[in-house]
């Protein structure tokens, strides 16, 4: 059994629920933008939040289950502590050990979305632990029919705005809460490929983590490969990277669904539909430095409508089955390493979340602790 922050040797106690002793330690990507904020407001009106695309969604087709809405959590503000350690504490009964957040750096010190992490850190709660994701993409109105409207570019200064980034996040690093690995503060790289020297990177981001004292890092990088079509980024071993993150939608992409989904978006313009799969882990890579990445559901017209792609069928049994056996994959590598990613903790608007919801409860936690049990 992997030993949770609550159970290991050593550890002071924690306030809040302690997790159940699992055989992975899993990490839950976590959206911040549910709090508005200025370019928000300005972009796409007053107010705007992930819950505005999640309460504005609508069936397109028959049988399309929409809207999908939360329910213990309500739909709740990031600025709200309460809001926070609920998460926090309903995360920990259900074996979750670290919520991955997601981090925004343009480059120049433009930051966005970072007050609640920010006060996370500050306070000092809630004690569920935590690491970054820096997702290093710019953001345009792709989901809106505006894919040639760039609201923020990702750029990359150099050496010296790498420098301000990672002193910006060396407090986090230290936090007691920050997940590691080995040791090392887990950072993880959303789009590898799209940096302009990969290798470069790694090296001068391990280089400052030493001379930090923090021992180096562990640097993740993911490699997207959303319906099984090729890998973006193959490089992760070569240029550095400790280890990356397999991510497939648990889509059954077959002759019959690929009709059925023709079929639909002849009749109703969309969207692109495919049948949930409880085997996609038997296609995933078996490498000791790869790590699954398990989907419970996906949806993403709340915020593309027609353009969007539903992955229909999802239950929390089926999920299940693939959180089974994604441990099963990681069984044989050191207990340290055993590292399952779900995503995502509360990714609403894509239809991708372990929040309760009014459908189904706390049906996709209780999954998730029984494939992990």
């Amino acid at each position: 059994m992997i030993e949770t922050p609550s159970t290991a040797p050593g550890a002071a106690a924690a306030p809040g629920p302690a997790a159940p002793a699992v055989r992975a330690r899993t990490l839950a990507f976590y959206l911040p933008q549910f709090f508005p904020i200025p370019e928000n407001d300005e972009w796409w009106g007053p107010g705007f939040t992930e819950w505005t695309n999640t309460a504005r969604a609508r069936r397109l087709y028959p049988g399309h289950q929409q809207p999908t809405l939360p329910a213990d959590l309500g739909f709740y503000d990031l600025r709200v502590p309460e809001t926070r350690q609920a998460q926090s504490d309903l995360a920990r009964s259900y074996g979750i050990e670290a919520f991955v957040y997601w981090h925004y750096w343009f480059g120049d010190g433009d930051r966005i979305l970072e007050r609640p992490f920010r006060e996370v850190l500050q306070s000092g709660e809630p004690e569920i632990g935590f690491c970054l994701a820096w997702a290093n993409q710019s953001w345009t109105g792709v989901w809106h029919a505006a894919a040639d409207k760039v609201l923020k570019e990702q750029t990359y200064p150099g050496p010296e705005d790498d420098r301000r980034h990672f002193e910006t996040l060396l407090p986090a690093f230290r936090d007691e809460r920050y997940f590691r690995v080995n040791g090392r503060p887990l950072f993880y790289v959303f789009r590898p490929e799209d940096l302009p020297d990969a290798a470069d990177f790694v090296d001068r981001w391990q280089a400052m983590a030493r001379e930090a004292g923090l021992g180096g890092l562990y640097l993740v990088a993911e490699a997207s490969d959303l319906l099984g079509k090729g890998v973006r980024y193959r490089d992760a071993a070569v240029d550095g990277f400790d280890a990356s993150v397999y991510m497939r939608l648990p889509a059954r992409v077959t002759r019959a669904s690929r009709f059925r989904m023709r079929a639909l978006r002849k009749l109703m313009g969309g969207p692109e539909v495919w049948p949930y799969s409880d085997t996609i882990v038997a296609d995933f890579p078996d490498a000791p430095d790869v790590q699954p990445c398990i989907y419970p559901n996906w949806d993403n017209t709340p915020r593309a409508g027609r353009r969007g792609l539903v992955v229909e069928g999802a239950t929390p049994e089926r999920f299940r089955r693939n959180v089974e056996q994604a441990v099963e994959l990681l069984a044989g590598r050191p207990p340290e390493e055993r590292l399952l990613w779900i995503k995502s903790w509360n990714e609403w608007a894509e239809g991708n979340h372990l929040e309760p919801d009014l459908r189904e409860g706390h049906a996709w936690l209780r999954a998730l602790r029984a494939g992990l049990l």
